[in-house]
């Protein structure tokens, strides 16, 4: 039977630090709740807001698979493998810190805020050679249907990272649904309502609204607004 946990928009940990805003759905810095730590492989969800001209200074990480997803404005990114880039609405980036890596995140526009995701995945394989890569999305492959954006497989669709994970965007009109298949038994998917409203699993999802579910095969979505959209992030369970 499938198994399922709802963590509306709302109960998400806050911070407030003046230039940043972010909304943490697991775990983390200073929010902490013991029932909210991870969802399988999936350790960080934060919805970031930064203040035009501010950021991130540089900071480490180690053994883990970071993804960044910008919903509005332009992040800059810089790091100690000599990657200097902008990533904007549109654009996925991705980076394995596997043995250690640096990096700062600023807001590239001195007026405007931006908004982004910053998604953690625990890897399956530690200590690797920290690496990076970024792609921009073509937003026509999203229209009414699932469009995959992560995979372990570096020949496949999308950015790849070291963990048996698939993401996939949808952007979808009212009324029109799509199914999605477990890619692999024993993984669970956690839902993540960008904008809009969606069925699932009998649960009436709003935006920023997050569904995790597991011991499926699969599921069905239903958008139950105009320009509704969604992430759906399927990682394994067991860690």
């Amino acid at each position: 039977m499938t198994k399922s946990i709802l963590h509306k928009a709302d109960s998400r940990g806050k911070a407030n630090h003046g230039w940043l805003q972010s909304s943490h759905t697991f775990s983390f810095a200073n929010y902490y709740d013991p029932t909210r730590i991870h969802f399988g492989a999936l350790r960080v969800l934060n919805d970031d807001m930064v203040k035009g001209g501010m950021g991130f200074g540089q900071h480490p990480h180690d053994n883990m698979e970071i993804i960044s997803i910008p919903l509005e404005g332009d992040l800059e990114h810089k790091d100690s493998m000599g990657n200097v880039a902008v990533i904007r609405q549109g654009d996925i980036q991705v980076m394995s810190a596997g043995t250690g890596i640096y990096h700062s995140e600023y807001n590239h526009d001195k007026e405007e805020a931006v908004k982004f995701l910053q998604i953690w995945v625990f890897p399956n394989k530690k200590n690797v050679t920290p690496r990076y890569d970024q792609i921009t999305l073509e937003n026509k492959d999203s229209l009414n249907q699932l469009q995959q954006i992560l995979s372990p497989n570096p020949e496949d669709e999308g950015v790849w990272i070291h963990q048996d994970a698939w993401f996939h965007l949808g952007h979808f009109e009212a009324g029109k649904s799509a199914h999605y298949p477990i890619k692999k038994p024993g993984n669970g998917v956690y839902a993540f309502v960008l904008e809009g409203q969606f069925s699932i699993e009998g649960y009436d999802l709003d935006p920023r609204d997050g569904l995790g579910l597991w011991e499926l095969e699969g599921f069905d979505l239903k958008a139950k607004s105009e320009n509704a959209k969604i992430l759906l992030m399927e990682v394994p369970m067991n860690i």
